[in-house]
């Protein structure tokens, strides 16, 4: 079997997004339903850019798991390792849109969600292994058995280039900062690349200030630090080099997804061997896309789009 170019592990749920912009969840009346979670949106945005990709996760075995399982072929991730689990239902989740900076976002995933459930014996440590991209969360760290099984996927691919810890942090996950923090250190000297916005940075180091939270993550292991600092732009940083892109401008409709489209069209830089520079302009500009959307899987932008903006604001520029 030829290796995949990704594969992710974590997070995977349906969105139910308001289809009203600017009104409390209590007042509104029809919802969008989607796929969701940061490692699937992850894996359907680097899906879009052409490459061959795979989640690792569960569903509850339900009506709405079966649903994320038809979700992820039709947008070309290979689920095979996406299956049912008896105890638990699917997570659902909701939010409100109040553009242009404030999404609150809703977890039901109690009592533990199904891709918590994730165990090391599950894993294909082989396919981990061999694949271009490992890309891992955070929230797959907030509880057991899946803190052991991202821990045993990464001892696995014994820092491979491209083994990526996205910090990912949801409170909502986490009794404090402090546990979140934690985990993370225990993790990040397995890991060649750390991605994570300016609050996620800021939990994992300790560190408030972009370029000092960056120069902790090397510090922890990483060969690149990847900083997303949204209406500022996004800060990369290796031992070699530090680049800073500025922002995108867009009217944000919807800042959730992002964060997800940001992460595939990463992967897509890296695994094209780009340029710093290239690669952080691709992927804010991705991100840029999808924060002018709604939704987060449904929306995630073609490799074509993502270039044409890029081109356009390369002329402008």
């Amino acid at each position: 079997m030829n290796p995949f170019d990704v594969v992710a592990i974590g997070r995977l749920g349906v969105d139910l997004y308001p289809e009203q912009v600017g009104v409390p969840l209590e007042a509104v009346s029809t919802f969008g339903k989607s796929l969701g979670g940061t490692a699937a949106n992850v894996s359907v945005a680097a899906a879009r850019h052409g490459r061959r990709v795979a989640l690792v996760s569960h569903t509850g075995a339900d009506p709405f798991g079966r649903y994320l399982r038809g979700e992820l072929a039709r947008y070309g991730v290979d689920g095979r390792w996406v299956t049912p689990v008896e105890r638990f239902p699917t997570p659902v989740t909701f939010c409100e849109i109040f553009p242009p900076d404030r999404f609150p976002i809703y977890f039901y995933r109690y009592p533990l969600a199904p891709d918590l459930c994730v165990t090391e014996a599950e894993l294909d440590l082989d396919a981990l292994r061999a694949a271009r991209v490992l890309w891992l969360t955070g929230t797959g760290l907030s509880a057991e058995p899946s803190r052991g099984a991202h821990v045993a996927a990464l001892r696995a691919r014994d820092r491979a280039p491209l083994t990526i810890v996205d910090l990912d942090y949801r409170p909502q996950f986490w009794a404090a900062p402090a546990d979140a923090r934690a985990a993370l250190e225990a993790v990040l000297p397995l890991a060649t690349v750390a991605v994570g916005n300016a609050e996620e940075c800021a939990v994992a180091t300790g560190e408030d200030d972009p370029e000092r939270a960056a120069a902790v993550l090397l510090a922890r292991g990483v060969d690149l630090a990847v900083v997303k600092l949204g209406g500022d732009g996004v800060l990369g940083v290796t031992a070699a080099e530090a680049v800073r892109m500025p922002p995108v401008r867009v009217e944000v409709v919807n800042g959730l997804g992002a964060g997800d489209a940001f992460g595939g069209a990463l992967c897509h830089g890296l695994l094209a061997g780009w340029p710093l520079r290239r690669v952080l302009a691709f992927a804010n500009a991705a991100g840029a896309i999808v924060a002018g959307r709604r939704a987060c899987a449904p929306d995630m932008p073609t490799t074509g789009e993502v270039e044409e903006l890029v081109t356009a604001l390369t002329t402008d520029a």
